[in-house]
């Protein structure tokens, strides 16, 4: 009979223990410039080791009184770096950008009763109008039959329809419509556009249309296909979802981590952090925790707690600010030729051979470029827009694929509309071009630029 025991013994183990500073850095580095700030205001007013610097701009009027030359690009970096110029950021975010104070945009509700109460002035219509109102959708379309309306308010059905046209001319043209071809030709009607022909191809032919079948539909019309094409032209500048117009939310601001400059041939890089510089360790009140005897053991592992926190905040921002900047040292370094000369020199570039050159985590760059922007002489671009997949060229040279879309968009805005090129044309100009691509590819690449097929991009 088998017996069973207790034993004791030692067994080693490895195993990988995150730790709470751990986590924070890996927490910071994944933020952008605007997130860090809010996150640093919020820990200096929970966590009493917390400070911000006062600023000192006078010792540095001083320093320039003393000093009248000239300094050189990089004698005044390292002068403002060294300085405390960057003090004072709590304020400056607190204030916010001048566009946060502007009022919001009415949204599209609000913007159709305001036009309401400008027309009627009797209750009873005012209620029709604001109940109809209240069933328009954020695209601009009456989600409610006239019918269901007027018996649930009880009201005579022609009131309820005399109402809605009323609130049909209202602006956006087109809203209140209860399909596209209402919506369409409510707009036609605004901008004094309709036409009989019109009106008939958005009444019967308005999914052909779409289709750009013009020569069935000028056949079944007995019309030109110049004429269908030029109706064409038309229905694409009306809007099908004209409520979008105030349904849709302000950008977001957008703060560029960092700034790539160029000086004497050379491409600068340069950490949008400085106004977290004056962030630091209130000395005074750790003296008076040190010497203090008299703190209950919950206090005081309270107060070692904060304090091992705050010392872990000032090391992940400045580990942080090392990170970003090597990164995107390496990225410039690599795409410096896009920088000089536009998006035909952007070389591929994967995270792992970055991780490789900079010799950190291929992670870590995956957290460093992660919703972060770089301004550049060329313009702004996310840290990402630099990561491309590569195709093979006939000089033995990878082409970056948002080259190849460029060159694709280039090739079909030169393109004879009468005549469209096909996929394997452009195929075959690009390998003049002596890029080594297949037809499937072109096809793919163009449709993430949003170009549409050959036949849908002929003219008439």
């Amino acid at each position: 009979m088998r017996q069973i025991r207790q034993e004791i013994y030692l067994e080693q183990q490895q195993k990988l223990y995150m730790t709470t500073e751990l986590r924070q850095a890996i927490s910071l580095l994944q933020m952008s410039a605007l997130e860090l700030s809010e996150y640093i205001l919020s820990k200096i007013e929970e966590n009493p080791f917390l400070d911000e610097e006062e600023a000192k701009i006078e010792s540095i009027d001083e320093n320039l009184d003393k000093d009248n030359t000239n300094l050189d690009m990089d004698g005044l970096l390292e002068h403002f770096q060294g300085s405390n110029l960057s003090s004072g950021w709590k304020e400056r975010y607190e204030k916010e950008s001048f566009e946060r104070y502007l009022s919001d945009k009415p949204s599209l509700y609000e913007h159709l009763e305001c036009q309401l109460h400008l027309e009627l002035n009797k209750p009873t219509d005012l209620i029709i109008g604001n109940y109809i109102i209240g069933n328009i959708d954020s695209n601009g379309y009456l989600r409610a039959e006239v019918q269901d309306i007027a018996e649930k308010l009880n009201v005579n059905e022609a009131k309820v329809g005399k109402i809605l046209r009323l609130i049909q001319s209202f602006y956006p043209p087109g809203v209140g419509a209860r399909n596209l071809q209402e919506c369409l030709h409510l707009q036609l009607i605004h901008f004094a556009k309709n036409s009989v022909l019109a009106e008939k191809i958005l009444q019967y032919f308005l999914k052909e249309m779409a289709e750009k079948k013009f020569s069935h539909i000028a056949s079944a019309l007995s019309v030109s296909i110049q004429e269908v094409q030029e109706v064409y032209d038309l229905i694409r500048t009306l809007n099908p979802k004209p409520g979008l117009e105030f349904g849709a939310e302000r950008n977001p601001i957008v703060l560029p981590d960092v700034t790539v400059i160029k000086d004497q041939g050379k491409y600068l890089v340069i950490t949008n952090d400085l106004e977290f510089a004056g962030l630091k360790i209130n000395q005074a009140y750790v003296n008076q925790f040190r010497h203090a005897a008299s703190l209950s053991e919950d206090v005081r592992k309270y107060l070692e707690d904060k304090f091992e926190s705050a010392m872990g905040l000032v090391r992940g921002i400045e580990q942080r600010r090392l990170n970003i900047y090597k990164v995107v040292q390496c990225i410039v370094d690599i795409q410096s030729e896009f920088l000089d000369n536009g998006i035909e020199y952007l070389k591929p570039l994967t995270m792992g051979q970055v991780a490789d050159l900079v010799n950190i985590h291929e992670s870590t760059v995956s957290r460093v470029t992660s919703n972060k922007y770089v301004q550049t002489p060329r313009g702004m671009f996310a840290l990402k827009y630099f990561f491309n997949s590569g195709v093979d060229s006939f000089n033995s040279k990878k082409v970056c694929s948002k080259s190849i879309q460029h060159l694709i968009a280039e090739i079909v805005n030169q393109e004879d509309p009468e005549n469209p090129l096909r996929d394997q044309e452009i195929t075959e100009i690009l390998m003049k071009k002596g890029i080594n691509i297949s037809r499937r590819t072109v096809n793919k690449y163009r449709q993430n630029i949003g170009i549409p097929t050959h036949s849908l991009r002929k003219r008439y």
